[in-house]
């Protein structure tokens, strides 16, 4: 028997079809049209009319999956708590949503933190190094194999606060000492206790980098992937064009160590995204990590479609 969320899934697949359609549509339409006339003009314009009649539809498709996105996600994080990461380029708007659909989930919040622009330049690696390497929580150890900034940073902070089978994070004590270095070497930032555990770790970052961003797309994605392992699972997600070139999920996705670490959504600016974000996290539960949207690199354009739809 088809559930609701799997016929809601495919009406998901399909509205995201149609934009597409009408994204690549209008392009073509618009090139030509001032090209022609008379018969072919008015063809021209009845093509305009049925992707003005598609662009309706595609817009009520946000509206449709706000909608239903409560009861698709009801109870999907149920007992489990939800540590948000964002970058300085990530839009509040889209953060916001997401935090406002983990406590649909009846998910726990466990806090927000974010990466400095500092961080990301790297700039201060030397320093940086330093403090990881004083505030690892008694009795823990990170892994050796990791030497760059982003996978260092992302194996303390899940030492430090993320669940997983077998392992605990670290006391309040320990944990408050390492996320106040980390604040005083302004690598990160945070409200002061608003810093809880957590079993998973969603990383909001923004769009497309830019040519000159250098390597902050290897550190968030690294940080991100580091993070994940470190809990019982996590996404990176973004806007459209985040799986562009050297964006964090682009880096994800042209490294199968690291997409098979945590899941990646690269429209989290739509309410498809999002859904599939909250979807994502219910599957890293579960063991499965996904490559979701339009983007490069993406399998599937929902938890639950078929790969290409």
């Amino acid at each position: 028997m088809i559930t609701m969320r799997q016929h809601a899934i495919s009406l998901i697949a399909v509205f995201l079809a149609l934009a597409l359609g009408l994204f690549l549509g209008s392009g073509f339409i618009g090139d030509r049209v001032n090209a022609l006339t008379g018969t072919d003009r008015d063809k021209i314009g009845n093509l305009e009319d049925e992707r003005d009649s598609l662009a309706a539809q595609v817009n009520s498709n946000d509206s449709f999956t706000a909608a239903i996105a409560e009861r698709i996600t009801a109870d999907l994080l149920k007992d489990h708590s939800v540590l948000v990461v964002t970058t300085p380029d990530s839009s509040e708007a889209d953060v916001d949503a997401l935090k406002t659909m983990i406590n649909d989930a009846d998910g726990t919040f466990a806090g927000q933190i974010g990466l400095t622009p500092a961080l990301l330049g790297d700039q201060s690696a030397s320093k940086l190094r330093t403090v990881i390497d004083q505030s690892i929580p008694a009795g823990a150890q990170l892994r050796i194999e990791y030497t760059d900034s982003g996978s260092r940073l992302g194996d303390l902070l899940g030492v430090t606060l993320l669940n997983r089978q077998g392992q605990k994070p670290a006391s309040s004590s320990d944990r408050d000492t390492a996320l106040q270095a980390l604040r005083g070497g302004e690598f990160i930032d945070y409200p002061d206790g608003t810093i809880k555990p957590a079993d998973l770790v969603l990383v909001v970052t923004g769009g497309e980098m830019s040519n000159d961003s250098g390597a902050q797309g290897q550190l968030v994605a690294r940080l991100a992937a580091t993070m994940a392992m470190r809990a019982q699972g996590g996404a990176l997600v973004g806007r459209t064009g985040s799986a562009e070139g050297g964006s964090p999920i682009g880096v994800i996705r042209s490294d199968p160590a690291l997409g098979n670490a945590v899941t990646t959504v690269d429209d989290v600016d739509l309410e498809t995204g999002r859904l599939t974000t909250l979807m994502g996290l219910d599957e890293e539960l579960h063991g499965r990590s996904g490559a979701y949207g339009s983007g490069p690199g993406a399998t599937a354009i929902t938890v639950g479609a078929e790969p290409g739809e």
